[in-house]
């Protein structure tokens, strides 16, 4: 079965372009397209599309405000953010996953159309292989298994119990000095979910990789820190770890931990190489804060695609790490959590409402 994606986008040059491209994979049918979400929105009720994509400059009714009245009216569909690679368009792309749109990805800048083409046929492919996954899960689950998309709805959802704790997580009696975060697709959203839950005087730095591009991964922090108890803080290059703060690795870069004087820990930001094609990657901040705390850390992997965490997670539990995974109803792609879980390196299995619960065991 196709994937039904209606395109919306004010710019004809847009429209035209993401149609065309979308019309050459062979797992997509476009069924119809929009230049304002006010068209958009009664095209969707009437077409029934998968997913949009979407932009956010529109007149007559923009993209955010679209999804607002996606989310009032229950409509089920997921929305592909078109985003500017500027501090604006990556603030709005914020507000856009918090409202429940399933990613984004940014409009290419390259010197020729060719390049620009080319370079977001590459983007949209690896982004429909992506949700080509969603679509199984939610076929499979049902509507009703599947989590809400939006923030708001998300909060709203019945506390669940832990789904599962290995008899070794069940007899720690060690307390964590730190945790660290691995998430990708789906991200931004739940971590909106996670953090404000988490106390300001939890004790322990969280460190934070979320897979995103430079720029975002600031708004992502200013985003998240207005809304947490906790400091959240885009990473710095050399900075003294405290406690009570949320360190998120600065997009286009890959994020360790390190020994300093005493017993300080500092942030090195580095410029070494993407490791399972992620930069920052999950797996090169896992290994470092095993190696610097060794059995009093919590390491935990949430919604995202592919495998990055699985290798750093092996690394941490070998160390004597306590070990979380997001459980599959609760993922938007579960693929970094189904690795971690298949490998057998997943002490506690949690859904996302669960987590915070989970770690704060730990410490």
């Amino acid at each position: 079965m196709p994937i039904k994606v209606l395109v919306v986008d004010d710019t004809i040059f847009y429209r035209t372009v993401v149609c065309d491209i979308l019309k050459t994979f062979p797992n997509v049918e476009v069924v119809g397209s929009a230049n304002n979400g006010a068209i958009a929105l009664s095209r969707i009720k009437t077409l029934k599309p998968d997913l949009i994509t979407l932009d956010v400059e529109m007149p007559v009714m923009n993209g955010l405000q679209l999804m607002v009245a996606i989310n009032e009216q229950g409509l089920d569909v997921d929305c592909l953010m078109l985003s500017s690679k500027t501090e604006k368009g990556s603030a709005i792309t914020m507000q856009a996953l918090t409202l429940g749109a399933f990613d984004f990805i940014t409009k290419p800048d390259a010197s020729t159309p060719a390049d620009n083409i080319r370079e977001l046929t590459t983007h949209l492919r690896k982004f429909i292989s992506i949700f080509e996954q969603r679509l199984i899960l939610k076929r499979k689950m049902g509507t009703k298994g599947m989590v809400k998309k939006s923030g708001a709805a998300l909060a709203a959802l019945q506390t669940k119990e832990i789904l599962a704790v290995s008899t070794r997580a069940a007899n720690r009696t060690e307390k964590s000095q730190a945790v660290a975060i691995g998430i990708s697709t789906g991200g931004p959203n739940a971590l909106n979910i996670l953090l404000p839950k988490l106390p300001a005087h939890i004790g322990v730095p969280i460190f934070l990789v979320q897979h995103m591009p430079p720029m975002f991964t600031a708004s992502l922090a200013k985003c998240l820190d207005d809304k947490c108890q906790l400091k959240v803080k885009e990473a710095e290059n050399g900075e003294t770890v405290v406690a009570n703060t949320v360190y998120i690795a600065p997009g286009g870069k890959q994020m360790k931990v390190a020994s300093s004087v005493g017993l300080d820990k500092i942030i090195r930001i580095t410029d070494d190489p993407p490791e399972n094609n992620c930069k920052p990657a999950v797996d090169y901040l896992f290994r470092s804060a095993a190696r610097e705390y060794g059995s009093k850390l919590t390491c935990v992997v949430m919604t995202g695609m592919g495998s990055d965490g699985q290798i750093g997670m092996t690394v941490a539990k070998a160390s004597g790490a306590l070990t979380i995974a997001q459980d599959e109803a609760s993922c938007v792609v579960y693929g970094m959590p189904k690795a971690v879980i298949d490998a057998g390196v997943a002490d506690v299995v949690a859904p996302l409402d669960s987590i915070d619960r989970a770690i704060i065991r730990t410490l």
